[in-house]
């Protein structure tokens, strides 16, 4: 199955996102990066689930704003993305950015770490933020031509 979203809560309120515009988008991305979307699922939670999903899963204990579990095969991209919204919301202060952006900016960071972009290592980091920027720069292209 090519292009299925699921877009799920758990414990928070939905943001307020176009998920139609993001669908588009993140399908672009994906193909920009020479790949397909296939079942991508996206769960909006608060810090206490994201914790307590990234100690079970993979033995961290801090908070961190998504938690990607990889489900890709070949170049069809898949993969559950638990994201919490209170992080988000902490590190659009942290960082200046208001937290619409700050909220595409770390949905699409799963969708590129699908791609095979990683940000652990020495200077990938800065390559993940690179390809973040570019793929909003994408997203306002594509919301200013849709008017």
């Amino acid at each position: 199955m090519i292009n299925t979203f699921q877009w799920l809560t758990e414990g928070v309120e939905f943001p307020a996102i176009d998920k139609t515009m993001i669908e588009r988008w993140l399908i672009e991305v994906a193909a920009d990066h020479d790949r397909r979307v296939g079942e991508l699922s996206y769960i909006f939670c608060d810090d206490e689930r994201i914790i307590e999903v990234n100690r079970r899963f993979l033995n961290h204990d801090y908070y961190t704003d998504i938690i990607t579990f990889d489900t890709t095969r070949g170049r069809l991209i898949g993969g559950d993305m638990f994201i919490s919204l209170d992080t988000v919301a902490t590190n659009a202060e942290a960082v200046g950015s208001d937290y619409d952006t700050e909220l595409r900016r770390v949905i699409v960071h799963g969708v590129l770490h699908l791609c095979g972009i990683n940000d652990k290592g020495p200077g990938e980091r800065e390559i993940m933020e690179a390809h973040e920027d570019k793929a909003l720069a994408m997203l306002r292209d594509m919301s200013e031509n849709q008017d």
